[in-house]
């Protein structure tokens, strides 16, 4: 079995994290699917104070993943980007938005979230 992915973390630190055994019971699921999630990167986690730990904001009301997260963060790996760059992204304010790109991933924005990050991958 291949370690658990994580990147440095990149984020402000008022960017709250859910550590992984969260996430499992957020979503009903043992932790090693939310392992295996990582490891097909359908989720990004950061290393904080040496925990790993999942962007709440990742997460809707539910508990549920976030439906256009998976597709995005595809979407921007096949652009060539690295996982603490689609965190930036992620949680760069955007004045064009209300908020920021994963804010809007909460809204009725997330198609247009989803269109930019295929326009920055050409």
């Amino acid at each position: 079995m291949s370690a658990i992915p994580y990147c440095d973390d990149v984020l402000d630190p008022s960017v709250s994290l859910l550590q992984l055994v969260d996430v499992a019971k957020s979503l009903g699921v043992p932790v090693t699917r939310v392992q295996q999630l990582l490891r097909d990167e359908q989720l990004i986690a950061v290393r904080r104070n040496g925990v790993l730990g999942v962007p709440e904001l990742f997460f809707g009301e539910d508990g549920q993943t976030l439906k256009w997260l998976p597709g995005l963060i595809a979407v921007l790996h096949d652009g060539g980007f690295r996982d603490e760059e689609i965190l930036l992204w992620l949680f760069r304010k955007d004045d064009s938005l209300p908020g920021t790109p994963v804010q809007a991933l909460h809204g009725d924005l997330a198609r247009e979230v989803v269109r930019r990050a295929q326009a920055m991958g050409f």
